[in-house]
């Protein structure tokens, strides 16, 4: 049997017992879960439903141990003899680096490590986590008072508030954080000038690196991330493959403009030969390209043309969307707000040139 079949036969016969406790696998370790008294220090004033967390390796021999820890501790709690001190190490005083560790260790098992999931623990979690002081004890007013330290109405403060809520989730720490996240959303950021397609076209000329030449050609004709560049299969060129390993999953995409795969030379590019640890350093040295050759805008300011220029052509949203490798929300939000009344009056002449565009009934 495996050890999910023993787990749960443990958990069965604890609940035929009525012990009041189950056993649950948090990484490669084993806990308790059970309605236990507010830790001390804690702001809670009745039971509630927390984690015990004992140490015990995930495997039949920590098992056996954990059953025999739940039906100590259900004997407890049924005479009314806990107490927290009796579990020092599994209360608050396990500390700031005990939990994010154990945190990691649980993060990873629920997903895959590769260099996608690695750059979300390390750009999203770790870098909110840095934050706090990892000697001490984790405790909801630390975690508050870290939150309130950084700048409100950002982007920083709203992903600490979501990082923290689910590190105390985990450490069986009841809160909400919500109220401390402010106003930040994608809409607030200022405004980014898209470069015009002509000024495009005229900085391709202007690379004199020919490997570099072409990754900024296949970035302004696909609007790609500045990592996808590493991640291209052109076997079913003018359609360009995106393949697994970047932030999104495998997608398609179609040049805009079309005449840009010929002029540029992208059917079969040379490019620039890079390594980089994670997305990041990749997309890092894309950046540290477009200022070495003085090209005066980023590399995402092409994927922003790309983005409003699906709109002159017509594509639908959903389309575009998932050719940028986002969902349609994002896509709206992150994109649509460049588009200036100069574009919307363009694609709306273009969509009623259409010869086959429903027309207007006639008055009799």
């Amino acid at each position: 049997m495996d050890f999910q079949g023993r787990l749960k036969q443990a958990n069965s016969r604890l609940r035929t017992g009525r012990v009041g406790v189950s056993i649950e696998v948090s990484g490669k370790r084993l806990c308790l879960r059970a309605t236990l008294p507010p830790r001390p220090g804690s702001s809670r004033h009745g039971p509630y439903q927390q984690r015990l967390f004992l140490g015990h390796h995930a495997n039949p021999a920590g098992l056996k141990l954990a059953e025999v820890e739940a039906k100590r501790l259900g004997l407890l709690l049924e005479a009314r003899k806990f107490d927290w001190a009796d579990y020092g190490a599994t209360g608050e005083s396990r500390t700031v680096t005990d939990w994010i560790t154990a945190f990691e260790r649980d993060y990873f098992t629920r997903r895959q490590r590769s260099s996608k999931t690695e750059t979300t623990w390390r750009d999203d979690y770790l870098k909110a986590f840095s934050k706090l002081p990892p000697g001490k004890p984790l405790t909801v007013q630390l975690l508050r008072d870290t939150i309130k330290a950084t700048d409100p109405d950002t982007r920083t403060r709203k992903r600490v508030c979501d990082c923290f809520g689910r590190l105390a989730k985990f450490a069986g720490l009841e809160c909400d954080f919500s109220p401390l996240k402010g106003h930040y959303s994608t809409t607030t950021t200022e405004v980014r000038e898209v470069p015009p397609d002509a000024l495009i076209a005229e900085w391709w000329a202007n690379i004199p690196n020919p490997t570099w030449q072409a990754a900024y050609g296949l970035m302004a004709a696909y609007g790609l991330r500045n990592h996808e560049l590493f991640y291209l299969d052109f076997s079913k060129m003018p359609v360009l493959l995106v393949l697994d390993g970047s932030k999104t999953n495998f997608h398609r995409v179609y040049p805009l403009y079309p005449e840009w795969v010929e002029q540029f030379g992208l059917n079969c590019p040379q490019l620039p030969s890079c390594t980089g640890a994670n997305n990041s350093a990749l997309g890092h040295r894309v950046t540290v390209a477009f200022r070495r050759y003085g090209v005066p805008f980023g590399p995402y300011d092409l994927r922003h043309a790309w983005a409003v220029r699906s709109l002159e052509f017509g594509m639908p949203v959903e389309l575009a969307a998932q050719q940028m490798g986002h969902s349609v929300d994002v896509h709206c939000r992150t994109y649509h707000r460049w588009i200036s009344e100069e574009v919307h009056d363009r694609a709306y002449r273009v969509l009623m040139a259409r010869a086959d565009r429903p027309q207007a009934p006639l008055s009799s």
